[in-house]
């Protein structure tokens, strides 16, 4: 205790070190990258999109808006290593990707532009429709 009646507070380098076994380190690291750098390139094309277009598509771009936010919430809790929040948002991602993916396909005039998640993610390689997958075998191995 100091002399003012108040508990000195501990600096940065009194904590415990943090551990390597965190969601996020690691080649979990990998995974913080992708769902960053997908946060970024979908909320940059659905903004663009809102901003310029948004009377062509309405439905498409704002699922894309949807996506990225689900991309940024993913890379949010996958560096501060909440578990649940990661599990709940890859269901939302993974139940999107197949919902949207196939309702692009059966109903192709509702969507006249491509959403992030149109055709399981195939503007986009596919990689909307793995990374889910990846995420959630990510986390039930990092146990």
């Amino acid at each position: 205790m100091s002399g003012d009646g108040t508990e000195p507070r501990a600096s940065r380098d009194d904590r415990p070190p943090v551990s390597g076994d965190g969601i996020g380190t690691g080649p979990g690291r990998a995974l913080v990258a992708v769902y960053g750098l997908f946060a970024l390139a979908a909320g940059s094309r659905a903004g663009v999109q809102i901003a310029t277009r948004f009377g062509e598509a309405p439905l498409a771009y704002t699922l894309s808006a949807f996506a990225a936010l689900v991309y940024v919430v993913l890379t949010v809790a996958l560096v501060r290593g909440a578990r649940r929040l990661a599990f709940a948002a890859l269901g939302v991602e993974l139940a999107g990707v197949l919902l949207i993916g196939t309702a692009s396909l059966v109903d192709p005039a509702a969507f006249p532009d491509e959403t992030v998640w149109s055709a399981y993610g195939r503007g986009y390689l596919f990689i909307p429709l793995v990374l889910p997958v990846v995420g959630l075998y990510w986390l039930r191995r990092r146990r």
